[in-house]
């Protein structure tokens, strides 16, 4: 597995090493010792599974308590996926990191604890899978509005056709207004 770095220190891009013949292709996606050694020191406890159409916006999500650390993945079609550091003592506080992940790239993306996350389907539909570090707590589950102007996400979205959003993701929380971590 191949780590690639970004923009923000903590956030990674894990690129899978792909064995592949005219039979199809094996790779590993996760190995507990490796990722505990190489990219965080942490457990997995709950996975996820979600299936999106296209234009369909998810996020930006947090939780306040019962932080969540995401591995994320997508197995079928792509999206564009955004991580914002909401962690007040990082430097790299209030900002966002985005990147395509598909079924073709294979590659994955670990957002850690402390972190606003969302996606947007730029396929036809996209499934997506993620592995969390704590378990989904709705009472204490935040969103950022997706759009906010101070945070200047470039979300490849055309203007004449916005995306889908659920009533929550809707009226998310300006980031200047939101609960941060400290």
């Amino acid at each position: 597995m191949k780590i690639i770095d970004t923009n923000i220190a903590d956030v990674k891009i894990l690129e899978p090493k792909i064995f592949g013949d005219d039979r199809g292709f094996f790779l590993e996606t996760f190995r507990a010792e490796w990722f505990k050694k190489n990219v965080a020191d942490v457990s997995f406890v709950q996975d996820n599974h979600s299936k999106s159409s296209k234009g369909i916006l998810r996020g930006m999500h947090y939780q306040i308590k019962n932080t969540q650390g995401k591995l994320v993945r997508v197995i079928s079609g792509e999206v564009y996926d955004v991580a914002i550091d909401l962690r007040q003592s990082s430097p790299s506080f209030g900002q966002w990191f985005g990147t395509l992940l598909s079924a073709e790239n294979k590659r994955q993306l670990w957002v850690p604890e402390g972190f606003a996350h969302g996606f947007y389907v730029t396929s036809q539909s996209a499934e997506f899978v993620y592995k969390c570090t704590d378990y989904y707590a709705p009472e204490y589950e935040r969103s950022i509005l997706w759009n906010d102007q101070e945070l200047n996400i470039n979300w490849p979205i055309k203007q004449s056709t916005p995306p889908i959003l659920s009533a929550k993701d809707q009226i998310g929380e300006l980031f200047k207004d939101a609960e941060y971590y400290k």
